[in-house]
Order: C-alpha cells, then structure tokens, then sequence
C-alpha cells in the first residue's frame, strides 16, 4: 500500500519556482488500478517519479508497505525497486542492439540469474504477449506495438508486485492501445497495483479509479466523469 502524506516537489526553472506536487495527500491500496489524468505539466510524471522512488520530494512522506521511502538509502531504493516495482514507458526505452528476448533478459542479469534461467522466463513472458515468434528480432525489426509488449514482458520479468507506467499507449494506434490496455488488465487481474499516467480517457477507463492532477493538486474522480 502506498500513502503520501502531504507531499510537496518544488523546482527551480528559468529562476522561478515551480510547484510540480502541491501538499498532495493520496492512498494506493494493494491491487489498486489507478489512471492518473490531467493537462500538460500538471505534475503526473513528478508524481509517478516520487512513487517509484526516484525523486525525492522537497517535503511530505511517502510510504510503501508502511516504510518511508526515502528513509532508505540509495541502494537500499534501488533494491526494493528490483524486487517490488516495474516501470513501462511511452518511449519503450528498448535497447537497441538487442533482441527482444535479451531486453526482457536484462532485468534478471541485473539480479544475478543464470543465462539459462533468464532466457526460459523471457521466453515465457514473451509468449505470455504474443510474441513467440518474435524472440530474437530487435526493436528496429519491430512494430510499435510490439516494441511496447516487449516492454511489457520485460517489466514482469521480476514479478513486481507493482507496475507504473507513463504514457503505455501513448504512441500507438487505437486497434494496439487496446491490446496493450489488455494486457495490463491481466497484470491487475494477477493482483498486481497498477498506476497508469495518461492522457487518454479510452485508455484511463480501464481503470478502476480516476485521479485528475491540476496544477499538482489531486481530485478523485469517477471513470465516467474521465471521460
């Protein structure tokens, strides 16, 4: 379960301070599915950076499991996100020279698994998307669609208890948005939490709850409302 606890992020641009998080308060229960939605530069990313432990904000606490995250240490964030988070992008963040088995394979290695053990569950995982017979293509060879579902795989590869994603369909069309939407609707059905930052009311409907982020204040909102 994660709660922020009046959670401020200020920064400085062009010499003037702005406020990407303003004094929010917010509670994710285990195996929540949240849509995050809101205009440009209303702090969505900034929020979904504090709880994946990679900005610390300028004030307020944020906790996981009933632990402040940013008590911890550098290394010891960097641990809890191997073992408890994963991360989808808009952009893929694929590397390039690499097949798609060995890009879900990376996440493993970094954890000390053996070449075998990798390459069995990134196989597993790709076929579990739909693309067994896309294994050892890279990126370039590569649909967007696909490319975002091998990012999806690699994201599992761990077994994270939770996924935040920004932006997961933000660059595909309408027919692979709603595979991807799928996809992540399984991951939560797997009792996962899900916290999703977007700019689409289709794609925020899958959620189960809506939050509007304006000017870094939070509102709760109904899917239908979303819309």
């Amino acid at each position: 379960m994660y709660q922020l606890k009046s959670v401020t992020q200020k920064y400085e641009r062009r010499r003037q301070t702005v406020t990407a998080l303003d004094d929010c308060c917010l509670e994710i229960p285990d195996n929540d599915f949240i849509a995050i939605v809101g205009p440009s530069g209303s702090g969505k990313t900034t929020l979904l950076s504090v709880l994946g432990g990679m900005l610390a904000p300028s004030s307020g606490e944020v906790l996981l499991d009933g632990e402040s995250l940013y008590d911890l240490s550098v290394e010891e964030r960097t641990t809890l996100r191997g073992e408890k988070i994963g991360f989808v992008f808009q952009s893929f963040n694929l590397i390039s020279w690499m097949t798609a088995c060995e890009n879900v394979q990376v996440p493993l290695m970094l954890c000390g698994q053996s070449v075998d053990q990798q390459r069995a569950r990134a196989l597993e995982l790709l076929d579990r998307v739909g693309l067994s017979d896309r294994t050892d293509h890279r990126p370039a060879e590569l649909s967007q669609g696909q490319q975002q579902r091998v990012a999806l795989a690699r994201t599992l590869a761990n077994d994270p208890r939770i996924i935040l994603a920004d932006e997961p369909t933000g660059n595909l069309d309408s027919e692979t948005r709603q595979l991807v939407m799928k996809y992540l609707t399984e991951f939560h059905d797997d009792g996962r939490t899900i916290v999703m930052v977007t700019h689409d009311h289709e794609t925020a409907a899958f959620a189960k709850r809506t939050i509007r982020l304006v000017a870094g204040v939070t509102e709760q909102i109904s899917v239908a409302d979303a819309a």
